[in-house]
């Protein structure tokens, strides 16, 4: 009994540092996706101006990449892995349809078909993914305990 209660505060050591490790790299990945729509922003308002405008869209989405980036650094809680995984998962599945599927425009969302890949969308992908998986397995690594989502 005894050797269990001394275990138990290094596995939460652990567990608490590989849940910080990966608030950080779910941060940076948010953050490469927020850097990536802020540069190209302009260009894809030019490209895409129907309804809100492709560079409007993509100011948007780095806004809230940053926002999700911030929250999940801060608090760490299930809430703040899950709406970090929505924020890079939905980006990253916007790139990929953006690059294989012609989408029509949907209500104020333009059309935005470019059916190729160049290094800084290639970049981004790549930074969304990862941290939209990390996200995930961040949320269902948070201990019981704090299970309730804040």
């Amino acid at each position: 009994m005894a050797r269990k209660a001394a275990r138990r505060p290094a596995a939460h050591g652990r567990s608490t540092a590989l849940l910080m490790v990966l608030r950080v790299i779910i941060a940076v990945g948010l953050a490469v996706d927020a850097y990536v729509h802020f540069v190209l922003a302009p260009q894809y308002q030019f490209a895409y101006p129907d309804g809100i405008g492709g560079g409007n869209l993509f100011r948007i989405q780095a806004v809230v990449a940053i926002l999700a980036a911030i929250y999940v650094l801060v608090r760490g809680s299930r809430l703040s892995y899950a709406i970090a995984a929505v924020v890079a998962l939905s980006a990253f599945a916007a790139v990929v349809l953006s690059v294989y599927v012609q989408l029509p425009q949907i209500g104020p969302i333009p059309a935005m078909y470019e059916p190729l890949w160049f290094f800084e969308k290639t970049v981004s992908a790549v930074a969304e993914g990862i941290a939209g998986v990390l996200a995930v397995v961040g949320f269902f690594l948070v201990p019981r305990k704090d299970a309730a989502l804040r």
